[in-house]
């Protein structure tokens, strides 16, 4: 993928990139921070236990991998988003996989979710991918929409998939079906 630059809302030029082994640092700092945001993700605030050798080495086998992609989005040479998507391992999964997202609180609702999506699924469809899943909170109503709005289909509810706080909450599973 080339590296995509653009202007958002508010005036700030976002820029889109496939990740490089030497962001390891950053992008622990970056997911430690956005861990203790939000709860929409499937771990908490120091609940990212990986080491920086751990890091650069998931990140060189995901540039080697046909069937991952690991998007980075960059305000100002700072790291403001994240996409991964991991693809089956065995030939019978390989051509499916699940990705998540995160964006900076300070930097929702300027579309930056969206714009990772929707590079994703261009990368998917060059890359011989034919399905994309992912779960989100189910009581997550924003995020559910938009995913609605760029393809997805609800396909089931995963109940009880999160702990958080002492309390339970159900997952929605979506696909979207290339070609």
């Amino acid at each position: 993928m080339d590296i995509l630059r653009c202007k958002l809302r508010d005036g700030n030029i976002l820029v889109l990139r496939e990740v490089e082994a030497k962001d390891a640092e950053s992008i622990i700092e970056y997911v430690n921070k956005v861990a203790g945001e939000t709860d929409n993700l499937t771990f908490g605030e120091n609940q990212f236990n990986i080491t920086l050798k751990e890091e650069r080495k998931i990140l060189i086998e995901s540039k080697k991998s046909e069937n991952s992609f690991f998007l980075l989005a960059i305000i100002n040479d700072r790291i403001v988003g994240m996409l991964t998507f991991r693809g089956g391992k065995r030939p019978r999964t390989k051509h499916v996989g699940e990705f998540g997202v995160s964006v900076l609180k300070e930097f929702w609702n300027l579309g930056i979710g969206k714009k990772m999506i929707i590079n994703l699924i261009k990368w998917a469809k060059d890359n011989k991918i034919k399905k994309i899943n992912l779960r989100v909170r189910s009581d997550n109503e924003k995020a559910i929409k938009l995913y609605k709005n760029l393809g997805f289909l609800k396909e089931g509810v995963i109940t009880k998939e999160l702990f958080i706080n002492g309390k339970f909450y159900d997952a929605v599973a979506m696909g979207y079906c290339i070609e």
